[in-house]
């Protein structure tokens, strides 16, 4: 089971000034994860770790602090550097986001040991290309191993169009190797879940060895869809995958997808289907490299910013438009009751009437429904009981 959160901020901090309590041979991975705006990084990143700690919401950036997820099983550490939407300029200005919305990817990036790129699926308009904020960070680490992660699979109702979107995603290559298209509808009846299709990889000529289906062993024993090779491929003596070159940004004018991906995973981070079958694979790819955390650190966040952020997930997912972007948050108090339960006060400024009326809602129903989710997801991360107030103010 993971860690709660502290819920004490000088609990916290010595948590995370506490020296890591390394095993005989640690092992440590930093997965940095992009993806546009709303793709569900946040809910991948809650999934992971087994705990919510970052705020998922419709509304696009609703994640804006650089904070770090930690996931310890036995001997390996993975770190997940929850990154902001990877956005431009102009959007960052019609949002109000800081200038460390634009660099805080990139500062993540440099720290990566590998890559996750995330593609919202049920969004027609952009799941056949990679943004070209996404394609722009790749070109610019070409260096660090990526894969891509097909996330809300569950929503595509026409199977067959995963196939398209993996191979303009991949540009048909995946690890050096041509994605092949089998029909696999005589598909082993253990399985309960029947995907219309499997994805090959066409083994180089030189080797032996077959083209093994990409799905297979996974589909049979996990009765998922994750796409993932199998070991037969990895031994097809092809050596190691050549290192992408530096690409210029004239190249990617016209580029969709990224040819480097290592694996391709499917899954619905937000059911949490096949989410198991990315973190054995983020394990497996753990090298050998002393843990960063304490092994009680679930996230690098005060339990304050934790708190701020629930609160203001719900703010965002209720408020219409752009109304939620101006409210500022007080935490008036914050103590242990008598039965050990945690008592949080928060003020939120809005700007206008208008904006209170809206956020109190009719009979104070919008409020109280703010108060009692955000109360249940921080009794989720700090796994005691809390009573949380919500007062709104005009600033």
């Amino acid at each position: 089971h993971p860690p709660p959160v502290a819920t004490d901020k000088e609990e916290q901090k010595r948590l995370l000034e506490n020296r890591p309590d390394q095993p005989r041979n640690p092992k440590v991975l930093r997965i940095a994860i992009i993806g546009a705006p709303n793709a569900g990084k946040s809910t991948l990143s809650n999934q992971l770790l087994g705990r919510k700690v970052f705020p998922v919401s419709k509304k696009v950036h609703t994640t804006r602090c650089k904070a770090q997820g930690v996931i310890t099983h036995e001997d390996t550490q993975l770190i997940i550097l929850d990154t902001p939407g990877l956005t431009n300029p102009l959007k960052a200005k019609r949002h109000h986001l800081d200038e460390a919305m634009l660099t805080d990817p990139w500062d993540s990036m440099k720290r990566a040991d590998l890559v996750v790129v995330l593609v919202d699926v049920s969004d027609h308009w952009t799941r056949n290309s990679l943004s070209k904020e996404v394609l722009k960070c790749l070109s610019q680490f070409p260096h660090i191993p990526s894969v891509l992660v097909l996330n809300k699979v569950d929503v595509l109702k026409k199977k067959f169009l995963l196939l398209e979107i993996a191979t303009d995603l991949t540009e048909g290559i995946v690890n050096g190797k041509k994605l092949e298209v089998k029909s696999a509808l005589k598909q082993d009846s253990r399985s309960s879940v029947k995907p219309p299709f499997h994805i090959t990889q066409a083994s180089p000529p030189e080797s032996k060895v077959p083209g093994s289906s990409f799905g297979q062993e996974k589909n049979q024993a996990q009765e998922g869809s994750g796409l993932d090779k199998s070991s037969d491929v990895g031994a097809a003596g092809t050596g190691e995958a050549q290192v992408p070159k530096h690409h210029e940004p004239e190249d990617l004018k016209d580029a969709k997808g990224w040819p480097h991906f290592q694996e391709i995973f499917m899954l619905a981070a937000l059911r949490g289907e096949e989410v198991d079958t990315l973190k054995r694979y983020l394990l497996m790819q753990a090298k050998p490299g002393p843990w960063e955390f304490h092994s009680d650190v679930l996230t690098s966040q005060s339990p304050q910013e934790v708190c701020d952020n629930i609160v203001r997930e719900k703010v965002l997912e209720y408020l219409p438009l752009e109304v939620p972007y101006g409210v500022t948050q007080v935490t008036e108090i914050w103590e242990e009751g008598e039965c050990g339960e945690l008592l949080i006060m928060q003020r939120l400024l809005v700007p206008r009437e208008s904006h209170k009326r809206m956020l109190i809602g009719r009979g104070g129903k919008v409020i109280s429904r703010i108060a009692r989710e955000a109360g249940q997801d921080l009794m989720n991360a700090f796994l005691c009981d809390v009573r949380l107030k919500l007062k709104v103010e005009v600033k």
